[in-house]
Order: C-alpha cells, then structure tokens, then sequence
C-alpha cells in the first residue's frame, strides 16, 4: 500500500516515493470529496455534527498534501516537483469547494448565533469558529459566481507561482559554482570550509580534491557562501560570489522578475475582490498589528533608534579598513562581510572560526536539551531507529515531563543537502495534539529542519555560532508546538496563532545562547574537551551588539519593502517593484546595494512563503520576545529557583496555549502587562529616539 495512504502515527519516509504519491492522491481527493459531499448534504449545525465531522473528513488528504510538501524541501528532484505541480491546482480547488460551501457558511452562522443565544462552545471552539468564518469569507464564500470563478482562478495561479519561484531559487542556487585550484586562492578560508568545499569538489568529479590541496568548489549555499563572505582574503572570488548572489534567480529561464509582477498583481486582485482596499489590509485582517499604519509605526520608531548608529558603524568599519591597508573610496558589498569580520576579531580579540571550535554539534543538543529541562522541567532522550526517516542524517527524538508522562516527539534534520534540500530553517508540525471523540489523545510531532555545515573528512562536527543560534530559534518554535495543553487540532501546537505572533517562542529561545551557564553548558572544545572560558564568553557577549543598528535597519528594509509593495504599489514613481525595494534601500540601509542587485528575485519569504506583508512579523515578535526573556532577567538569571518558575509561567501560557486565545491577552497573562520595545532596544545596545 501507499505510504500516502492510511498514514500510521510515524509517516513511513523511508518508503515515500513519487510515483507512490502520484496514485495514492487521486484516491485521497475522491475519498475526501465524497465525505464533504456528504456532509455537505446531511449536518446539524453543532460542534460535532459539523465542525469535527469536516476536519475529520478532509484531514487525510491535508495530510498527505503536507507529507508531500515536507519532501519537495527536504527531498527535491524533477520527480517531486512534477508530481506536486500535477496534483496541486486539484488540491487548491478542493480546498476552495470546502471553504466556499454555502451550506457550511450558514451553519458556521447557526452555531455562532446559537453559543450567542445558549453558549454551547468552550472558548477555544469559540475562537476557532470565528476563524472559520473569517476563512471562509476570505475563500469567497460571499462572491457572486463569475468573480468566485475568477478569484478561484486568481488562487490556482498563485500557488504555481509560488512553487515555481521557490524552485527557481533553489536552482540558481544550485547552477552557480567558483573553483578555486590555489591555495593563494582559497587564503583565508578556515579547515571546515576547505574540507567541505573540497568534498563538493569530489562530488562534482574532480576525484583527486582534497582540503589541503583543493581544487575547492564554493557555491551560492548559505553554508558556504557566510563563512567565505567574511574570510575570503581572495577580493576578486569574493565579488563575484557577491554577484552572482544578488542576481540570483534573476535571468534566462530562472528568471523570478515576471513572477513578481504576476504575484504582486494576482494578489491586489484577490484582495479587491474580497472587498480589500489592498492585500496588505486583507493580510493584517488576519494578524495581531491589525493596520497598516500600526506596522508604519513600528518601523518608524525602530528606525529612528537605529538609523544613525548604522552610519556610524558603516563610517567605522571603512575608517578601520583604511586602517589596516583598504586603498578604496568606499567598501564594496563584498567587501563589508570581511573587513566587518576582521573588525570584530581586533575590537573582540577572538575569531569565529576560533569560537566554532567549542560547538561540538552532539553537546550543543545536549546543553539545549538541559536548558529545556531547565525551563519547562521536560526530559528529550535521542530515539534513533524507532521512526522512519527519509535521510541517514535525521535524528529521531523524544519529549516528557518530568515525571515521566510522554508528551511528544521530534526530527531533526541538521545539515544543508544544496542538491535536494531548500535552503534556510524551519520547523513544520506533522502531527497535533488531538484528543479524538472516542477519548484516545494524539501527541504532537514536530521536524526541525536547518542547513549547518556538513562534517567531512573525519572533521568533528563543529557549528558556526550563528547555527547554534538558528537551532535555538527553530526549537523554540517546536517547543510551542510540543508543550501545547490545547486539543483541539485547529488551535493546538502552532496552529491558529496570528502570524506576527509566531515568531515569539522561537526568538524568546536565541537570547540563552548568550547566557552564561547555558552556553556553558553546551561548549566543549573539540581538541581539548574544556569548555567555553569566561574570556570568551565575556568577548562574545561584549560583540553581541557588533554592528547591531546595521543588522536591525537590513530587517526594516526588508519589512518596509514588503509593506509598501503589498500596501501601497503600484505607484507612478515606482515604475515597477525593484523600484520600491531601492527607495528603502536608500532610506533604511547605510550603505547602497550594487547597481545590478535583484534580491526581490530571491525573497522567498514574501513571493514563495508565508510572510506577504508580513514580514514585519519577525520585528514585532522579537519586540514581545525580548521583553519576554527581561522577565527572566527581572527573576534573575542566576536565581534557579527563579529561572524556573518564571519558566514554568512561559510554558503555562505562550508554550501551552497555542492558538485557543488572541497572542496578545496571553502575552499580558505571562507578563502581567502589555509589551514595550525597551527591552529589545536594551539588548540591542540601542536606545529609543526621543
């Protein structure tokens, strides 16, 4: 039988194929759409004649619909693409019928009147059946039939732009390549990235390559491309790579630059004819800011904290790299990685690649591990082999409480695959806590998947800083998803949370990487075995801030960009999309992009992924996230006691209850108040403009 079909508990990823996919959907969609017909023509309007029976109905072919998405990204060949482009208009328009069923609407209506009148829903169902109808009317329920017809078309659309502007990032991605064949050419670059570079060599055929003797292969993969930006003594690879970064996905077949103006237009369309004034009005419909104007706001007073210190530190780095021999007017884009690394390395006397020897991969999840135990009193034990996986690397893990009681389970897909695996980090929700009518409880499972160096070479598995920081990140958001005490699958875990709420638990996790005892806790140096010194841990706290208005006023500009594409273009003097990501470029950055740059062609969050106007998101969750960890700075991060039960009162409120309450009312039950941004300008060494 299919893996696709009956899935069990733990998905059979060892044997998921996509010829398997490609029968299993056509017997899934049939299955699926005889249920909601079915219920479509008989249903009493009450939470389990209706609400339950059509999430029971139309889950298994969501299911298999997110198993199959999960290995287009971890997986990717022409065989998954082919398969997901076959079956996806079909999934779309079934996902359209569900949610423009008139039947439904009006007993979505019924309810709410009825709870109005005798309240017969608990205050998650509640919630959930707000959203419904807000989805609902969101998918069209309301339209006369020929604009549904074309706002369903409008829909279709969009999902293929969406996968073909992912794939073609990851295929510029992959089809650029630099061989380096001298050591004068690859001078600079640290043992780890010799060794992987010269593996990627070997696997591209050069048979003899070796880390000592190249030749070495560098490519546009974050994993790489990071680390050779800030080391590369080599001024010419570095410009080209530089480049070819900011043009990726920008020419000939791979070109994303249509693409764009397709998405960006689509979605002003589906937006009015939705009764939207724009798509980012539709967009923040769904999301805690609201408005517009409020997200404008907080840019604006984040920037006005940042703006200045930016050009300062941009006047200081070239002042030290004129310092120490820089004979040009000004630093290039290929240039500011590398002589911000070396500025970091006089100013805090230690270098990254100096700092990665302490992060041993295996005692990294260790300490984070312990730091979990710390916090929310759970126990994480490895599980290898007892679940199917779909790569030799992933790691299999289990979540309980103290005591004992299971509370759910994990993968952990480390390092970057560029050949078949999507570039950056996230965290996705296979499985949610779910207690079924007849009383059994499903637990939660979670994948965590990053794109840190790969080992090789007998090299011991060592991790970039940042890569510590980014596995912090994704495991704060698998936290939230794992600890939930809702069971109701629509608001449980992760599910049913605004967007620009979603960033909290995993942003609140990267602060413990610069608190001493937990990063302690996870250093061991991979020669001598001894942990972290206290000299460098005081330097790395004390370069926490590096350039911090710099990286702050690069995220404004992206959020910026992104409000003002989906808000306000098009405009006439903004003749096309590239020309509103210039005007903030020079507003918001302190040093000017290169005249060919088309990152737009790359920015998969806001043209491939979920963060359409709202990229803001990751700003205004790192507003409420700093303030949540100044909690525990209040409690005393040294106090164990303290430490936790203000832990304790995360779990019980922004880890436990997920979706079931607005993120604002429990951020203020964690706090005991409404948020402010002192903190993260406090953390970021930053202070408010007056």
């Amino acid at each position: 039988m299919s893996p696709f079909l009956n899935i069990p508990y733990y998905p059979a990823f060892d044997r998921m194929t996509p010829e398997d996919a490609a029968t299993a959907f056509e017997s899934l969609l049939a299955d699926a759409t005889r249920a909601v017909d079915a219920l479509e023509r008989g249903h009493t309007p009450t939470w389990t004649g209706l609400m339950r029976p059509l999430h029971d109905a139309c889950h298994p072919l969501f299911d298999a619909w997110g198993l199959l998405g999960h290995m287009l990204s971890v997986m990717n060949s022409d065989a998954w693409r082919r398969v997901h482009e076959a079956l996806q208009p079909a999934l779309v328009a079934f996902s359209l019928r569900v949610g423009q069923s008139r039947a439904f609407y009006a007993s979505y209506r019924a309810l709410r009147d009825a709870d109005r009148n005798v309240p017969c829903l608990t205050p998650v169902q509640r919630r959930i059946l707000e959203k419904t109808l807000q989805a609902a009317e969101q998918a069209g329920v309301g339209l006369p039939e020929s604009r549904q017809q074309r706002f369903n078309e409008v829909q279709a659309e969009l999902a293929r732009l969406a996968t073909d502007f992912r794939n073609h990032v990851l295929d510029a991605t992959k089809a650029f390549t630099l061989t380096l064949r001298t050591r004068d050419e690859a001078d600079g670059l640290s043992p780890a990235l010799l060794a992987v570079t010269a593996q990627a060599a070997r696997d591209a055929g050069e048979t003899q390559a070796t880390a000592e003797a190249g030749p070495w292969r560098i490519t546009l993969d974050h994993a790489v491309y990071a680390p050779f930006m800030m080391h590369s003594r080599n001024r010419a690879a570095r410009e080209r790579l530089c480049r070819a970064s900011a043009t990726r996905a920008a020419s000939g077949d791979l070109d994303n630059t249509p693409l764009i103006e397709q998405v960006l237009s689509l979605r002003r369309e589906m937006a009015a004819l939705l009764g939207y004034a724009s798509y980012a009005e539709l967009s923040l419909s769904n999301k805690t800011a609201r408005k517009v104007e409020t997200v404008d706001a907080l840019i604006a007073q984040l920037a006005g904290a940042a703006r200045d210190a930016a050009l300062r530190e941009a006047d200081d780095l070239l002042a030290f790299a004129r310092a120490q021999g820089f004979d040009g007017a000004t630093l290039e884009p290929w240039d500011t990685a590398f002589w911000a690394e070396r500025q970091r390395e006089h100013i805090y006397a230690y270098s990254d690649e100096e700092l990665s020897r302490y992060f041993l991969f295996p005692r990294v999840l260790e300490g984070l591990f312990q730091l979990a135990e710390r916090l929310f009193s759970i126990t994480i034990t490895p599980a290898d082999g007892e679940a199917p996986v779909w790569h030799p690397d992933v790691r299999f893990f289990r979540v309980a409480d103290a005591d004992g009681t299971p509370r759910a389970c994990f993968y952990l897909d480390p390092y970057s695959r560029p050949a078949t695996k999507s570039g950056g980090a996230w965290m996705n929700d296979f499985r949610t806590r779910d207690r079924r009518a007849d009383g059994t409880l499903q637990l939660p499972m979670a994948v965590l998947v990053c794109n840190q160096s790969v080992p090789v070479g007998g090299q011991p598995p060592v991790m970039r800083f940042q890569e510590v920081n980014t596995l912090f990140h994704e495991f704060g958001h698998a936290l939230q998803h794992m600890l939930t005490t809702v069971e109701e699958p629509d608001a449980s875990g992760v599910n049913g949370i605004e967007w620009d709420a979603i960033e909290i638990a995993s942003q609140f996790m990267e602060n413990w990487c610069f608190d001493r005892p937990t990063l302690r806790g996870l250093s061991r140096h991979a020669e001598t075995g001894e942990p972290l010194p206290d000299a460098l841990f005081d330097k790395l706290v004390a370069a926490k801030n590096y350039r911090a208005a710099t990286a702050m006023c690069r995220q404004l500009f992206f959020a910026a960009t992104d409000m003002d594409l989906y808000a306000r273009y098009p405009r006439p003097e903004w003749p096309d999309a590239d020309a509103v990501k210039r005007l903030n470029a020079a507003a918001y950055l302190p040093t000017p992009l290169l005249p060919e740059d088309r990152f737009l062609c790359s920015f998969t969050h806001i043209f491939g992924g979920g963060y359409a106007a709202g990229y803001y998101s990751y700003k205004w969750s790192e507003v409420l996230s700093a303030d949540a960890f100044a909690a525990f700075e209040e409690a005393g991060l040294t106090d164990d006691a303290a430490v936790r039960a203000t832990g304790q009162r995360f779990r019980d409120t922004l880890l436990a209850l997920g979706g079931s309450e607005d993120p604002m009312a429990v951020y203020r039950r964690f706090r005991g108040r409404a948020p402010t941004v002192d903190a993260l300008l406090r953390h970021c060494g930053l202070q408010p403009s007056s």
